[in-house]
């Protein structure tokens, strides 16, 4: 396979996956020109139209990635459609599975084996497990503090005392899952990474100390 033949392939591959999502979201050759022309990059209907009958040998990035938007998927997903393409070239000559294909351009390595430290997709699941613990230092302190309200307005001595220990239950959770989240953007931060900005509510981890643990 030469070069040449080579990007028709990966064009070909691209076309496909926008004509898919084009009809699925029911808009027509024009709607979506229009929409890439909105967004900024300027689209003939005929050139769209000469990319999915596969007159088009080329596309450059910035086509690739206002089309993807203006679908609503991931660029990533036109050039690797795992699910839809059994098996795509990256390379010249080289045809392998699809997903294989997309981990490669993603820098992932097989998903059984431990990332090698330093490798992109060591970097990679550092910020995917940044995310999931902002989302859970976020979720535990707003169901601790509804659980705290719950008590304080509650007028029962009984029932007052009852809800104020599950609240403090929920507010030791809230705190242990804000000093993880700040353990591993420290972590981050010696590795060389710089964590994303954090939430409002979650700012004060950044200024040097987390809230006073409620146990003590």
């Amino acid at each position: 396979m030469t070069q040449n033949e080579q990007v028709v392939n990966l064009v070909a591959v691209v076309a496909g996956e926008v004509r898919r999502h084009r009809k699925a979201r029911k808009m027509s050759a024009q709607q979506l020109a229009d929409a890439c022309t909105a967004l900024g990059v300027e689209m003939q209907r005929g050139v769209l139209a000469n990319l999915e009958i596969g007159r088009r040998e080329s596309l450059d990035v910035t086509e690739l990635v206002v089309l993807a938007k203006a679908l609503d998927v991931p660029p990533v997903a036109l050039l690797f459609p795992v699910g839809e393409v059994a098996a795509v070239a990256p390379t010249p000559g080289a045809v392998v599975d699809t997903w294989d294909a997309l981990a490669w351009f993603t820098g992932e390595t097989p998903l059984s084996e431990l990332p090698p430290s330093g490798s992109p997709r060591a970097r990679l699941e550092a910020f995917r497990q940044h995310a999931v613990a902002v989302e859970a230092a976020s979720g535990s302190a707003r169901i601790a503090h509804d659980r705290r309200r719950l008590a304080t307005v509650n007028l029962d001595p009984a029932e007052h005392e009852r809800l104020g220990q599950v609240a403090a239950q929920y507010e030791r959770l809230a705190f242990e899952d804000t000093l993880a989240l700040r353990d591993l953007r420290a972590r981050m931060r010696d590795r060389g990474l710089e964590p994303p900005l954090l939430p409002a509510g979650l700012a004060h981890i950044d200024e040097g100390a987390t809230r006073e643990d409620p146990g003590t």
